[in-house]
């Protein structure tokens, strides 16, 4: 009876059966079925609203002729690098986008600035400021252009009530003048970005530094303009790419006048496209300025990761 006993007692126990997989997976792979599953209407939106109409450009772009019906290959892209008017809108147009983007970093961050203060009524000055950027580019081309008018703007009214000379606003400088106009707009959104970024710098910087001696402009050059580097890349990247994409100014201020001076990227684009009705070369138009929104924004994305500090 011992003997069996212990026979028992040494004899392997019969392996424990394995776990059965749960149905459907693993909880990683249910949880990505999951996450597709709430992602498809975003996809289909995009590839019938976004990729399928690029696709389409890119086609349009390979052909020419009255209804873009003649393949011609790359013959629209070679005729754009060899065409004058598209080299003048270009430039154009780099000058505009370069000229609003830095206007708006500095005008945004210098009004944050000033409304991040402890002012009576700042609330609505914000406001103020933000009712620009909530009308219509429609609206305000036609406002800016009443109030520039050489014969009946309100501006060379103001300026004859003062006994001063009047001014051919939209003649003498108009790629600065839509400039300007594009700035006033923009303003305010660019301050709303750069004050929500002052606000998340954390005061105890700021303590620290007034307790080693730093001045405001010090605490400034040292603490804020370092700290800001994502909101400022933000607001570079989008105002580069509504820079370059930029139309209803010149559509509506200026008519891409005079001489060609306002002619806007795509204001030409439009002018090929549905005046002289060239559509294979108008959508090859399109694709370069696509590649080159691309380009301008990977050179500011590595640009800006570098620039990007922590205390």
């Amino acid at each position: 009876m011992a003997l069996k006993t212990a026979v028992r007692e040494r004899s392997p126990r019969p392996p424990r059966p394995a776990p059965r997989r749960p149905r459907g997976g693993t909880l990683q792979a249910r949880r990505a079925r999951t996450a597709y599953l709430f992602l498809t209407p975003a996809l289909l939106f995009f590839a019938l609203f976004f990729y399928m109409p690029i696709a389409d450009i890119v086609n349009t772009s390979m052909h020419s002729g009255p209804q873009a019906d003649e393949f011609s290959g790359l013959g629209n892209y070679v005729d754009a690098f060899g065409d004058p008017s598209v080299r003048n809108s270009f430039s154009v147009t780099l000058i505009f986008a370069v000229g609003t983007t830095v206007g708006a970093i500095v005008l945004g961050l210098a009004l944050a600035l000033l409304v991040n203060r402890p002012l009576r009524g700042r609330t609505l000055i914000r406001l103020a400021l933000l009712v620009p950027y909530l009308t219509s580019v429609a609206v305000v081309g036609l406002l800016w252009r009443n109030i520039l008018d050489p014969q009946l703007g309100i501006l060379n009214r103001m300026l004859t009530e003062f006994g001063l000379p009047t001014q051919a606003w939209l003649n003498t400088d108009p790629l600065a003048t839509i400039i300007l106009v594009t700035l006033w707009q923009i303003a305010g959104y660019t301050m709303i970005l750069f004050l929500a970024g002052l606000q998340g710098i954390p005061e105890v910087y700021y303590e620290a530094a007034t307790i080693d001696g730093a001045n405001q402009w010090q605490q400034f050059w040292r603490i804020t303009l370092p700290l800001l580097a994502p909101t400022t890349l933000f607001v570079s990247v989008m105002a580069v790419i509504s820079g370059l994409q930029a139309f209803g100014q010149a559509y509506i201020i200026t008519n891409g006048g005079p001489a060609d001076a306002t002619d806007l990227y795509v204001f030409h684009v439009f002018e090929v496209a549905f005046r002289s009705r060239d559509f294979g070369y108008s959508s090859a138009l399109s694709v370069l300025l696509l590649f080159v929104i691309i380009a301008f924004t990977a050179v500011q994305l590595r640009a800006g990761r570098r620039g990007e500090v922590q205390y």
